[in-house]
Protein backbone atom coordinates (compact mmCIF):
# COMPACT_ATOMS: atom_id res chain seq x y z
CA UNK A 1 0.00 0.00 0.00
CA UNK A 2 1.32 3.42 -1.15
CA UNK A 3 0.02 4.77 2.14
CA UNK A 4 2.32 3.19 4.40
CA UNK A 5 5.57 3.06 2.49
CA UNK A 6 6.65 5.32 4.82
CA UNK A 7 5.99 2.98 7.92
CA UNK A 8 7.23 0.13 6.09
CA UNK A 9 10.40 -0.05 8.46
CA UNK A 10 8.35 -0.83 11.18
CA UNK A 11 6.37 -3.96 9.31
CA UNK A 12 10.16 -5.09 8.56
CA UNK A 13 10.82 -5.31 12.35
CA UNK A 14 7.66 -7.08 13.21
CA UNK A 15 8.61 -9.54 10.09
CA UNK A 16 11.76 -10.32 11.59
CA UNK A 17 10.01 -11.03 15.08
CA UNK A 18 7.81 -13.43 14.22
CA UNK A 19 4.82 -11.72 15.49
CA UNK A 20 3.81 -9.98 11.76
CA UNK A 21 4.98 -11.15 8.52
CA UNK A 22 3.56 -10.51 5.14
CA UNK A 23 3.57 -13.75 2.48
CA UNK A 24 4.25 -12.83 -0.74
CA UNK A 25 2.62 -16.21 -1.41
CA UNK A 26 -0.73 -15.57 -3.61
CA UNK A 27 -4.35 -17.23 -2.30
CA UNK A 28 -2.45 -19.92 -1.09
CA UNK A 29 -4.57 -23.42 0.31
CA UNK A 30 -5.68 -22.78 4.07
CA UNK A 31 -4.26 -24.68 6.00
CA UNK A 32 -5.85 -27.07 8.90
CA UNK A 33 -5.43 -24.97 11.56
CA UNK A 34 -5.64 -21.63 9.83
CA UNK A 35 -8.08 -18.97 10.46
CA UNK A 36 -8.03 -16.75 7.13
CA UNK A 37 -9.34 -13.67 7.18
CA UNK A 38 -10.18 -11.48 3.87
CA UNK A 39 -11.67 -8.14 3.96
CA UNK A 40 -14.48 -7.90 1.11
CA UNK A 41 -15.17 -4.40 1.79
CA UNK A 42 -13.57 -1.45 4.25
CA UNK A 43 -16.32 1.41 3.37
CA UNK A 44 -19.56 2.74 4.63
CA UNK A 45 -22.71 4.11 3.29
CA UNK A 46 -20.40 6.51 1.03
CA UNK A 47 -20.57 4.92 -2.60
CA UNK A 48 -16.99 4.40 -3.53
CA UNK A 49 -15.22 2.43 -5.74
CA UNK A 50 -12.12 1.39 -3.69
CA UNK A 51 -14.16 0.77 -0.68
CA UNK A 52 -17.30 -1.81 -0.79
CA UNK A 53 -19.69 -2.08 1.76
CA UNK A 54 -18.48 -3.44 5.47
CA UNK A 55 -17.93 -7.23 4.99
CA UNK A 56 -15.55 -9.90 6.36
CA UNK A 57 -14.75 -13.27 5.28
CA UNK A 58 -13.71 -15.64 7.97
CA UNK A 59 -12.60 -19.13 6.99
CA UNK A 60 -11.86 -21.64 9.37
CA UNK A 61 -12.11 -25.63 10.29
CA UNK A 62 -14.05 -25.89 6.39
CA UNK A 63 -16.30 -23.32 6.79
CA UNK A 64 -16.68 -20.01 4.82
CA UNK A 65 -18.10 -17.26 7.49
CA UNK A 66 -19.30 -13.74 6.64
CA UNK A 67 -19.51 -11.13 9.17
CA UNK A 68 -22.04 -7.89 7.65
CA UNK A 69 -23.03 -7.83 3.88
CA UNK A 70 -22.75 -4.85 2.82
CA UNK A 71 -23.02 -3.14 -0.55
CA UNK A 72 -20.84 -5.66 -3.35
CA UNK A 73 -20.35 -8.67 -1.32
CA UNK A 74 -21.57 -10.63 -4.35
CA UNK A 75 -18.68 -9.39 -6.26
CA UNK A 76 -15.93 -9.63 -3.58
CA UNK A 77 -17.04 -13.38 -2.40
CA UNK A 78 -16.39 -14.53 -6.26
CA UNK A 79 -13.21 -12.46 -6.26
CA UNK A 80 -11.80 -14.39 -3.45
CA UNK A 81 -12.25 -17.48 -5.60
CA UNK A 82 -15.55 -18.77 -3.85
CA UNK A 83 -19.08 -19.41 -5.21
CA UNK A 84 -21.56 -17.40 -3.85
CA UNK A 85 -23.21 -21.07 -2.32
CA UNK A 86 -20.30 -21.47 -0.06
CA UNK A 87 -21.21 -19.67 2.07
CA UNK A 88 -22.05 -21.59 5.46
CA UNK A 89 -23.60 -18.62 7.49
CA UNK A 90 -23.97 -14.73 7.98
CA UNK A 91 -23.13 -13.33 10.75
CA UNK A 92 -24.91 -9.60 11.65
CA UNK A 93 -23.25 -7.28 13.63
CA UNK A 94 -26.83 -4.76 13.56
CA UNK A 95 -29.15 -3.53 11.19
CA UNK A 96 -27.96 -0.42 9.85
CA UNK A 97 -28.61 -0.40 5.97
CA UNK A 98 -24.72 -0.71 5.43
CA UNK A 99 -24.09 -3.79 6.92
CA UNK A 100 -27.30 -5.72 5.04
CA UNK A 101 -27.68 -4.17 1.70
CA UNK A 102 -26.30 -7.13 0.10
CA UNK A 103 -27.99 -9.32 1.75
CA UNK A 104 -30.82 -9.65 -1.12
CA UNK A 105 -28.32 -9.94 -4.11
CA UNK A 106 -26.46 -12.65 -1.99
CA UNK A 107 -29.41 -14.36 -0.84
CA UNK A 108 -31.30 -14.65 -4.24
CA UNK A 109 -28.04 -14.38 -6.59
CA UNK A 110 -26.66 -17.52 -4.29
CA UNK A 111 -29.95 -19.63 -4.64
CA UNK A 112 -29.35 -19.66 -8.73
CA UNK A 113 -27.90 -22.91 -10.41
CA UNK A 114 -25.02 -21.15 -12.83
CA UNK A 115 -21.72 -21.98 -11.92
CA UNK A 116 -20.85 -18.78 -9.28
CA UNK A 117 -24.24 -19.60 -7.31
CA UNK A 118 -25.49 -22.85 -6.86
CA UNK A 119 -26.13 -22.96 -2.56
CA UNK A 120 -27.76 -26.26 -1.47
CA UNK A 121 -29.70 -25.84 1.34
CA UNK A 122 -31.01 -22.61 3.33
CA UNK A 123 -29.80 -19.38 3.89
CA UNK A 124 -28.55 -19.54 7.18
CA UNK A 125 -28.47 -15.94 9.17
CA UNK A 126 -27.16 -15.06 12.49
CA UNK A 127 -28.50 -11.51 13.86
CA UNK A 128 -29.69 -9.41 16.12
CA UNK A 129 -33.54 -9.15 17.48
CA UNK A 130 -35.26 -8.07 13.74
CA UNK A 131 -33.22 -10.49 11.87
CA UNK A 132 -35.69 -12.67 11.09
CA UNK A 133 -38.74 -9.63 10.37
CA UNK A 134 -35.87 -8.65 7.88
CA UNK A 135 -35.63 -11.76 5.75
CA UNK A 136 -39.59 -12.82 6.13
CA UNK A 137 -40.23 -9.08 4.20
CA UNK A 138 -37.76 -9.85 2.39
CA UNK A 139 -39.34 -13.08 0.95
CA UNK A 140 -42.33 -10.76 0.67
CA UNK A 141 -40.48 -8.34 -1.32
CA UNK A 142 -39.20 -10.55 -3.88
CA UNK A 143 -42.20 -13.40 -3.83
CA UNK A 144 -43.10 -12.63 -7.74
CA UNK A 145 -38.82 -13.58 -8.59
CA UNK A 146 -38.82 -16.55 -5.77
CA UNK A 147 -42.16 -17.51 -7.91
CA UNK A 148 -41.16 -17.15 -11.24
CA UNK A 149 -37.60 -18.97 -11.01
CA UNK A 150 -39.48 -21.82 -9.32
CA UNK A 151 -42.00 -22.22 -12.07
CA UNK A 152 -39.52 -21.29 -15.08
CA UNK A 153 -36.40 -22.78 -13.80
CA UNK A 154 -37.22 -25.37 -11.62
CA UNK A 155 -35.09 -23.92 -9.07
CA UNK A 156 -35.11 -26.18 -5.75
CA UNK A 157 -37.47 -23.80 -2.84
CA UNK A 158 -35.58 -25.50 -0.20
CA UNK A 159 -32.59 -23.58 -1.13
CA UNK A 160 -33.84 -20.04 -1.23
CA UNK A 161 -35.55 -20.36 2.54
CA UNK A 162 -33.99 -18.77 5.17
CA UNK A 163 -32.54 -20.24 8.53
CA UNK A 164 -32.77 -17.70 11.17
CA UNK A 165 -30.89 -17.37 14.48
CA UNK A 166 -31.44 -14.19 16.46
CA UNK A 167 -29.00 -14.13 18.88
CA UNK A 168 -27.63 -12.40 22.33
CA UNK A 169 -24.38 -12.24 23.88
CA UNK A 170 -22.39 -15.36 24.25
CA UNK A 171 -21.34 -18.33 22.15
CA UNK A 172 -23.76 -18.45 19.17
CA UNK A 173 -21.87 -21.09 16.68
CA UNK A 174 -19.86 -23.77 17.72
CA UNK A 175 -19.26 -26.34 14.74
CA UNK A 176 -16.33 -28.67 13.61
CA UNK A 177 -14.10 -26.93 16.65
CA UNK A 178 -15.23 -22.78 15.44
CA UNK A 179 -16.25 -21.45 17.72
CA UNK A 180 -18.04 -18.16 17.21
CA UNK A 181 -18.61 -15.96 20.43
CA UNK A 182 -21.27 -12.73 20.32
CA UNK A 183 -20.43 -9.84 22.58
CA UNK A 184 -22.43 -6.77 22.93
CA UNK A 185 -20.86 -3.24 21.60
CA UNK A 186 -22.30 0.40 21.89
CA UNK A 187 -23.00 1.79 18.88
CA UNK A 188 -25.96 4.27 20.55
CA UNK A 189 -28.75 4.52 22.94
CA UNK A 190 -31.43 3.54 20.05
CA UNK A 191 -28.97 1.75 18.16
CA UNK A 192 -29.47 -1.90 20.55
CA UNK A 193 -28.67 -4.44 20.15
CA UNK A 194 -24.97 -3.77 18.21
CA UNK A 195 -22.47 -7.01 18.48
CA UNK A 196 -18.91 -7.44 17.84
CA UNK A 197 -17.68 -11.03 16.91
CA UNK A 198 -14.78 -13.30 18.37
CA UNK A 199 -13.92 -16.26 16.38
CA UNK A 200 -11.59 -19.09 17.86
CA UNK A 201 -10.36 -21.94 15.99
CA UNK A 202 -7.16 -24.11 16.51
CA UNK A 203 -5.57 -22.00 19.13
CA UNK A 204 -6.02 -18.71 17.47
CA UNK A 205 -8.73 -15.38 16.86
CA UNK A 206 -9.81 -13.27 15.51
CA UNK A 207 -12.09 -10.60 16.54
CA UNK A 208 -14.06 -7.99 14.72
CA UNK A 209 -15.48 -5.12 16.49
CA UNK A 210 -18.99 -4.49 14.28
CA UNK A 211 -19.69 -0.30 14.74
CA UNK A 212 -19.28 0.81 18.16
CA UNK A 213 -18.20 3.72 20.14
CA UNK A 214 -15.27 2.51 22.82
CA UNK A 215 -16.56 0.03 24.43
CA UNK A 216 -15.22 -2.02 27.86
CA UNK A 217 -17.04 -5.09 26.67
CA UNK A 218 -14.90 -5.44 23.48
CA UNK A 219 -12.03 -4.62 25.37
CA UNK A 220 -12.69 -7.46 27.32
CA UNK A 221 -14.09 -9.98 24.47
CA UNK A 222 -10.88 -9.24 22.43
CA UNK A 223 -7.87 -9.33 25.44
CA UNK A 224 -5.37 -11.54 23.61
CA UNK A 225 -6.85 -12.17 20.50
CA UNK A 226 -4.12 -12.56 17.43
CA UNK A 227 -6.17 -10.14 14.90
CA UNK A 228 -8.06 -7.30 15.69
CA UNK A 229 -10.26 -5.77 13.19
CA UNK A 230 -11.61 -2.73 14.33
CA UNK A 231 -13.96 0.24 12.67
CA UNK A 232 -13.00 3.79 12.58
CA UNK A 233 -14.33 7.26 12.63
CA UNK A 234 -12.92 10.64 11.71
CA UNK A 235 -14.09 14.34 11.50
CA UNK A 236 -12.42 17.33 11.21
CA UNK A 237 -12.76 19.82 14.34
CA UNK A 238 -14.52 22.40 12.65
CA UNK A 239 -17.50 20.36 11.35
CA UNK A 240 -18.23 19.23 14.68
CA UNK A 241 -20.61 22.36 14.95
CA UNK A 242 -23.22 20.61 12.24
CA UNK A 243 -24.88 18.26 14.60
CA UNK A 244 -25.10 15.71 11.37
CA UNK A 245 -21.06 15.28 11.83
CA UNK A 246 -21.54 15.01 15.52
CA UNK A 247 -24.08 12.36 15.96
CA UNK A 248 -22.49 10.10 13.24
CA UNK A 249 -19.04 10.86 15.36
CA UNK A 250 -20.75 9.95 18.76
CA UNK A 251 -21.56 6.47 17.16
CA UNK A 252 -18.36 5.45 16.50
CA UNK A 253 -14.69 4.65 17.76
CA UNK A 254 -11.97 8.13 16.60
CA UNK A 255 -8.46 6.78 16.29
CA UNK A 256 -7.00 7.99 19.33
CA UNK A 257 -9.39 6.16 20.99
CA UNK A 258 -8.93 3.05 18.90
CA UNK A 259 -5.54 3.23 20.11
CA UNK A 260 -6.40 3.11 23.44
CA UNK A 261 -8.32 -0.30 22.92
CA UNK A 262 -5.42 -1.61 20.86
CA UNK A 263 -3.00 -0.79 23.67
CA UNK A 264 -5.20 -2.58 26.09
CA UNK A 265 -5.98 -5.93 24.29
CA UNK A 266 -2.25 -6.03 22.87
CA UNK A 267 -3.33 -7.91 19.63
CA UNK A 268 -0.39 -9.29 17.06
CA UNK A 269 -2.24 -7.23 14.43
CA UNK A 270 -4.82 -4.17 14.31
CA UNK A 271 -6.08 -3.27 11.03
CA UNK A 272 -8.84 -0.89 10.65
CA UNK A 273 -11.84 -1.17 8.40
CA UNK A 274 -15.37 0.34 7.76
CA UNK A 275 -13.84 3.82 7.71
CA UNK A 276 -16.65 6.86 8.12
CA UNK A 277 -14.34 9.80 7.18
CA UNK A 278 -16.72 12.60 7.08
CA UNK A 279 -15.97 15.95 4.63
CA UNK A 280 -17.83 18.48 2.70
CA UNK A 281 -17.02 20.05 -1.07
CA UNK A 282 -15.16 22.85 1.23
CA UNK A 283 -13.73 20.90 4.06
CA UNK A 284 -11.80 17.37 2.90
CA UNK A 285 -12.62 14.28 4.70
CA UNK A 286 -9.60 13.34 7.15
CA UNK A 287 -7.30 10.91 4.84
CA UNK A 288 -6.32 6.91 6.28
CA UNK A 289 -2.77 8.57 6.62
CA UNK A 290 -3.97 10.91 9.31
CA UNK A 291 -6.54 8.47 11.20
CA UNK A 292 -2.97 6.64 11.29
CA UNK A 293 -0.81 9.30 12.33
CA UNK A 294 -3.50 10.25 15.00
CA UNK A 295 -3.88 6.56 15.99
CA UNK A 296 -0.12 6.34 17.19
CA UNK A 297 -0.63 9.06 19.52
CA UNK A 298 -1.96 6.33 21.94
CA UNK A 299 -0.88 2.87 20.42
CA UNK A 300 2.66 2.26 19.04
CA UNK A 301 2.15 -1.54 18.26
CA UNK A 302 1.62 -3.18 14.62
CA UNK A 303 -1.57 -1.44 12.67
CA UNK A 304 -2.38 -1.46 9.13
CA UNK A 305 -4.85 0.44 7.33
CA UNK A 306 -7.55 -2.29 5.87
CA UNK A 307 -8.47 -2.60 2.56
CA UNK A 308 -10.68 -4.11 0.44
CA UNK A 309 -9.44 -7.58 -0.44
CA UNK A 310 -6.59 -7.64 1.90
CA UNK A 311 -6.27 -11.36 3.18
CA UNK A 312 -4.79 -12.46 6.38
CA UNK A 313 -3.54 -16.00 7.87
CA UNK A 314 -3.77 -16.90 11.56
CA UNK A 315 -1.95 -19.84 12.27
CA UNK A 316 0.13 -20.65 15.50
CA UNK A 317 -0.66 -17.53 16.85
CA UNK A 318 1.25 -15.37 14.26
CA UNK A 319 -0.83 -13.25 12.03
CA UNK A 320 0.25 -12.44 8.22
CA UNK A 321 -0.82 -10.87 5.43
CA UNK A 322 -1.70 -12.73 2.20
CA UNK A 323 -0.72 -10.62 -0.65
CA UNK A 324 -3.60 -11.11 -3.08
Amino acid sequence: MTLLKPLSWLFFILSLSGVWQSSAQSNPKINPDEIRVTLLGTGSPNPVMNRFGPSVLIQAGGKNLLVDSGRGVTQRIVQSGLKLGDIHAVFLTHLHSDHINGIPDLWLTGWLEANYAQRQGPFRLYGPKGSKNLMDQLAKAYEWDISARIADQNLNPNNIKSDVTEITQGVIFDQGGVKVTAFDVDHGELLKPAFGYRIDFAGNSVVLSGDTKFNENLIQYATGTDLLIHQVAAVRPELLANPIFKVILDHHTKPDEAGIVFSRVKPKLAVYYHFTLLGTPKIPPVTEKEVFEMTRKTYAGPLLIGEDRMAFKVENQTVSQIQN
